[in-house]
C-alpha cells in the first residue's frame, strides 16, 4: 500500500511549485518568453497550477487518466494547434512539468517513503505517456483539420481571381489582402522520372513531391505562402506587386524559372504576364498561358517568357482573317523541303549568308542557289523590308497552324 504522505506535502506546494514551472517554461521553451507577463501570471498560471493538481491526484491513486481528463487535454492541445503553438513547444511543456513534478516529490520525500518514491517514478512514466500520446493525436488532428480547410480556401480564393469572381470574403478568411496588381504566372513541367510508372504508387508520390518543391520554392522566392493552382504538368501562381513594382517582377522572373526548374528537377517553362488589379488577373491569366502554349509550338527552350518574347506569334494567333492567307504565301515551298528549311534556317541566323550554310551542312553557293528559288517561287525577297517581314509571319503563321493554340 502506497503511503500518501508524501504525496499530500507536495500538492501542499502547488502554488509555488506552479510559479516554479512558470520560470523553467520561460527558460527552457522560446515561445513562452514571447508571450506577455500578465498572460504568463494570469492564464498559463492557472492552467499549470490545475495540471498539477491532477498530476499529483494522478500519482496518488496509480489510477490511469479518466476519458473526461484526456478530453480536456486533447481539448487543450487542438486550442495550442489553432492558436498555431508547435507541437514541440506543447510537448516540452508537459514534459518539463512532470520533470519538475517528480523534482518536487524527490526533493520532499523521507527515507522512509522511499517505496512510495519509487512507486510515483513509474506512475510519473505512465502519466508522461498517455498524455504525450493524447497530445499529439490531438494537436495532429486538429493541425490536419485545419490545413485541410486553409487548403481548400486557398484554392478557392485562386479560382475566384483566376475567373474574376469576389474574392475578398475568401482573402478575409486567409489573412490576406487582394493585392493592387498581381504577375500571373503559368507554369509547364515535364514529368519527372521518377513518374514514369502511373500504375506505380511511388509514381504518385513523386508527382506530388514535385509540386510541393515548387510549392515551397516560390514560397521561397516571394517571401510568403503563394496563391497557386497546381498539378503535376503545371499550372497557375499569382505573384502579389504593386503596379509600380510590378515591372521589376517581371524582369526577375527568369531567375524564378531557374529556382522552380531546380526544384522540380526537371525542364520548366514559364510565362508571366501583369493583372492591373483583381478585376484584370483573368485576362492576365489567359495571355500568360497562351505564351506558354506557343512556346511549345515554337519548340522554345525551357525558361521565362512574356508578351514581347512571343510578339508576332501571339499577334497571330488573335482571330483573324489574315492567318491562312500569310501561311498559303510559302506553299510554293511545300514541293522542295529544302526551301522550306532553308527560309527558316536563314531567318533563324538573322539573314547571315554563312552561318546559315555552316547550319545546314551546304556549301554557300547552294545556298545561294537556294535562296534564288525561294524568291522566284514566292516572289517576296528577305532582301527587301516587306519581304523580309511578309516571309517572318508566313512561317510564325504556318507553325501555328500545324501547332494550334487553342
Amino acid at each position: 500500500m502506497v503511503d500518501h504522505a508524501l504525496f499530500q506535502r507536495v500538492e501542499r506546494n502547488v502554488p509555488r511549485l506552479a510559479r516554479r514551472m512558470i520560470s523553467a517554461f520561460v527558460t527552457e521553451i522560446p515561445l513562452y518568453a514571447q508571450l506577455p507577463r500578465e498572460q504568463l501570471q494570469g492564464e498559463i498560471l492557472f492552467i499549470t497550477e490545475a495540471n498539477l493538481r491532477l498530476f499529483f491526484g494522478l500519482l496518488r491513486t496509480g489510477d490511469p487518466m479518466t476519458a473526461e481528463q484526456l478530453a480536456e487535454v486533447r481539448m487543450s492541445a487542438a486550442r495550442r494547434a489553432e492558436e498555431r503553438v508547435p507541437l514541440d513547444a506543447v510537448l516540452v511543456a508537459y514534459h518539463v512539468g512532470a520533470r519538475l513534478g517528480w523534482q518536487a516529490l524527490v526533493d520532499e520525500h523521507r527515507p522512509e517513503e522511499m517505496g512510495a518514491l519509487l512507486t510515483a517514478g513509474s506512475r510519473v512514466l505512465a502519466y508522461t505517456q498517455q498524455v504525450t500520446a493524447a497530445v499529439a493525436s490531438a494537436y495532429l488532428e486538429e493541425q490536419q483539420t485545419i490545413s485541410g480547410e486553409e487548403r481548400d480556401a486557398a484554392r478557392l480564393f485562386a479560382s475566384a481571381l483566376l475567373s474574376g469572381d469576389p474574392a475578398e470574403s475568401l482573402a478575409a478568411r486567409l489573412g490576406v489582402s487582394i493585392a493592387p496588381a498581381y504577375v500571373v504566372v503559368a507554369l509547364r513541367m515535364a514529368p519527372h522520372p521518377d513518374e514514369s510508372d502511373e500504375k506505380d504508387v511511388g509514381g504518385a508520390i513523386a508527382a506530388r513531391r514535385k509540386v510541393r518543391r515548387v510549392q515551397a520554392a516560390l514560397d521561397e522566392w516571394s517571401g510568403d505562402t503563394t496563391t497557386t493552382l497546381l498539378d503535376p504538368a503545371g499550372g497557375t501562381a499569382f505573384l502579389p506587386t504593386t503596379p509600380e513594382a510590378a515591372g521589376a517582377m517581371v524582369d526577375r522572373l527568369p531567375d524564378l524559372a531557374t529556382l522552380l526548374g531546380k526544384a522540380a528537377g526537371v525542364p520548366l517553362v514559364l510565362g508571366g504576364a501583369v493583372g492591373w488589379g483583381a478585376a484584370d488577373v483573368p485576362r492576365a491569366a489567359a495571355q500568360a498561358h497562351d505564351i506558354v502554349r506557343l512556346t511549345r509550338i515554337l519548340d522554345k527552350p525551357p525558361g521565362a517568357y512574356v508578351l514581347r518574347d512571343v510578339l508576332l506569334e501571339y499577334q497571330l494567333t488573335r482571330p483573324s482573317d489574315a492567318q491562312e492567307t500569310l501561311a498559303s504565301l510559302i506553299e510554293p515551298l511545300d514541293r522542295n523541303p529544302d526551301l522550306l528549311r532553308t527560309l527558316e534556317a536563314y531567318l533563324d541566323n538573322d539573314l547571315d549568308r554563312r552561318r546559315t550554310a555552316g547550319a545546314l551542312h551546304v556549301h554557300p553557293n547552294t545556298f545561294d542557289y537556294r535562296l534564288r528559288r525561294i524568291i522566284e517561287l514566292t516572289g517576296l525577297d528577305p532582301s527587301t523590308t516587306r519581304g523580309l517581314q511578309l516571309l517572318g509571319a508566313a512561317l510564325a503563321a504556318r507553325r501555328l497552324g500545324e501547332g494550334s493554340v487553342t
